[in-house]
């Protein structure tokens, strides 16, 4: 594992089983030696291109093979991938394809006008390329014309990529990680979930995403499995796919689970060759934990981890071992775990502190940022801001969020990046973003506002102006969830107290 990079990861699978199928998509299969082989001829384009060792490409695509294959196409040419949010709109896809410096942006045709947008404020970005021929950019089937390359002297710890997750700042933050983070984690993966080689994998979170390039691409990779490929969830589709494709594993939020049980038909499915299921990104809630194992007779995985761990750090595994429902688990061999206070001092079991973990999969830092770097990387271990507890078993479960983060579906959500770009509209005088329960997605956004005297401001407008800047899923669902206020509560400081906005929601919502 020492030596491996994703790219002679993939090499490996390939010359060990050529004519294995590694991806299912619609009607298309791909091999491992296709895949290696298209791989290398993007790497060759790419350096035709320009791209040197260490260059950054952006990737801004839904799921598609074209999406893996640029991703693995761009490492392999020495540079590193950038996968962007397809959600986020041209103002916020701007600042991270400057602040990464990308030199080339490959994309599929719906992104287009939103990059014609931007385009003359990302300077740095030498070529377009589109998987829609259209005037002016290079097509997508060019670069499979390349000749093969696959030697630029990619080492273990060389980057990989940058994952840019969203921070307490109000700006997103590049996490870098290497080639070695990306095999150790999909190592353990496959270590605490016993991947087989007949093991499919299925895919219906987004690739931007580090659990669907960890837990369902490269984790497959590594055992010489397969993957199946989905452009996303839907519950009208879901139960026929996983029939259809035989996939014995998927990953998917707890809110997927929640939208799975509603399903009334789902008996009619042969779903006999699921072994088990990944839950992450949100806790599960119990009920519907136990009420999907006893419905689709499938085991859940339910795991813990950040991008800045690559993807995952524990899971309540391994089957047939012993599990606490509700609980994140143990963490997996090769990396550890503990809880710390406010000084960094361990705290014994049944003590609340802050999670900390440490292992090959933690990243090499924030780019662009030491400050942050450093703050998260203290004293050789991760900082996760969640805050949690182990108990006597040395099993782990988290309590609440050190960071004022909302997790909305599956989806990280900070206020402070929302709250930013809400105080450029000139009628407001404070804003507050502050997650509320919700039976389906876990959270909402709820915005509490304090208008400037005299200003005339509606929830709509409000939204509407929201909605321009910030991608959708960042924003209130409606304008039930906008609040307006005389003044907001603050501390004797004026810092504005989001507990007593929860609370005021909570009793109005009962």
């Amino acid at each position: 594992m020492e030596k491996l990079t994703l790219n002679t990861m993939l090499a490996d699978r390939a010359e060990r089983n050529r004519d294995k199928v590694f991806l299912h998509f619609r009607d298309m299969e791909m091999t491992y030696g296709e895949l290696d082989s298209v791989t290398s001829r993007i790497a060759g384009s790419l350096r035709n291109l320009g791209i040197k060792k260490g260059d950054r490409v952006g990737i801004l695509m839904t799921n598609m093979p074209e999406f893996i294959e640029s991703f693995l196409g761009i490492t392999k040419s020495g540079g590193i991938a950038v996968p962007l949010n397809p959600m986020l709109k041209p103002y916020e896809l701007k600042f991270i394809i400057s602040d990464s410096s990308c030199a080339g942006l490959i994309m599929s045709g719906q992104f287009i006008r939103a990059i014609d947008e931007i385009k003359a404020d990302i300077p740095s970005v030498r070529f377009l390329v589109s998987t829609e021929t259209t005037g002016g950019l290079l097509p997508f089937g060019a670069l499979l014309e390349g000749d093969e390359f696959s030697s630029p002297g990619v080492a273990p710890d060389d980057d990989a990529s940058l994952i840019y997750t969203s921070g307490t700042t109000g700006k997103p933050k590049g996490v870098i990680l290497t080639h070695r983070n990306y095999i150790a984690n999909a190592a353990q993966l496959v270590d605490r979930v016993e991947m087989r080689e007949d093991d499919r994998f299925l895919c219906i979170l987004p690739l931007f995403h580090v659990n669907a390039q960890v837990v369902t691409t490269f984790s497959p990779m590594y055992a010489g499995a397969s993957m199946i490929l989905l452009e996303g969830f839907s519950p009208k589709t879901f139960l026929s796919s996983v029939e259809r494709y035989r996939a014995t594993a998927f990953s998917a939020v707890p809110t997927v689970y929640a939208i799975l049980l509603t399903l009334s038909d789902a008996a009619g499915y042969n779903l006999s060759r699921l072994r088990f299921c990944v839950c992450g990104a949100a806790p599960m809630p119990v009920e519907v934990f136990t009420k999907f194992e006893e419905t689709y007779k499938a085991h859940i995985l339910e795991g813990y981890g950040l991008s800045e761990g690559t993807c995952a750090s524990s899971a309540n595994f391994p089957l047939p071992g012993r599990r606490k429902i509700g609980s994140i688990g143990v963490p997996l061999k090769g990396q550890e775990m503990i809880i710390v206070d406010d000084g960094d001092n361990e705290l014994p079991s049944g003590k609340i502190g802050e999670i900390a973990v440490r292992g090959e999969n933690v990243m090499k830092g924030y780019v662009n940022n030491p400050k942050a770097t450093e703050e998260a990387l203290r004293n050789g271990w991760l900082h996760t801001g969640d805050l949690g507890y182990r108990d006597e078993d040395g099993f782990f479960f988290i309590v609440g969020r050190k960071k004022e983060m909302i997790i909305r579906g599956g989806e990280n959500i900070y206020p402070k990046e929302v709250e930013e770009v809400i105080y450029l509209h000139p009628s407001i005088r404070e804003a507050a973003i502050v997650g509320v329960p919700d039976r389906v997605w876990g959270e909402e956004v709820a915005l509490f506002l304090a208008l400037k005297e005299g200003a005339g401001l509606d929830a709509g407008q409000c939204l509407s102006f929201l909605r321009e800047r910030a991608a959708d899923y960042k924003c209130p669902r409606s304008e039930k969830y906008v609040v307006f206020m005389n003044e907001l509560p603050k501390t004797p400081t004026g810092k504005i107290k989001k507990h007593e906005l929860r609370e005021i929601w909570t009793k109005s919502h009962e």
